[in-house]
């Protein structure tokens, strides 16, 4: 039984090389793929809550240009079956150079949680809805590779 929403926000970074910011992550066994971002904290706004996660996980401060996307249909969390998923998208801009992202994995401890997260950047021509885990990534990566077929 559903008894709370769980809000993510995410971004949506291209680079001047055509590239799609991506990263792996893996909490306990758990392995999975998915656009930067993560969870909307008591007291925050979405965009506030991505230029967090932004700077806390490759301390890259960030400027929104538009939102992308929310979820328009129900899903309920991979993490926590009570919890119904809504995903908000921004795209987003690096204020300063992303080549500096650090691409090494490294671990984060949170809630006694260690996650190992894996940034890599994506070229759009090789950008395929497979390469995320998430039904509602596989979404949004559709809509990007739907653009990018209507601006050629």
């Amino acid at each position: 039984m559903i008894s709370k929403f769980n809000i993510r926000v995410y971004g949506i970074l291209i680079n001047e090389q055509q590239e799609i910011l991506l990263v792996n992550e893996q909490i306990g066994a758990f392995k999975f793929t998915k656009f930067p971002g993560g969870g909307m904290e008591l007291g925050e706004g979405t965009i506030e809550c991505l230029k967090r996660e932004f700077i806390e996980e490759i301390n890259l401060p960030i400027e929104i240009e538009n939102h992308f996307y929310t979820t328009d249909f129900f899903q309920p969390s991979a993490f926590k079956n009570t919890d119904q998923l809504i995903a908000i998208y921004y795209k987003v801009k690096a204020k300063t150079n992303p080549i500096e992202i650090n691409l090494m994995p490294f671990e984060i401890i949170e809630n006694n949680k260690v996650e190992i997260l894996h940034f890599n950047w994506v070229h759009l021509s090789n950008l395929n809805p497979n390469m995320l885990t998430f039904p509602i990534d596989k979404k949004v990566c559709e809509m990007i590779l739907n653009l990018k077929e209507i601006l050629k």
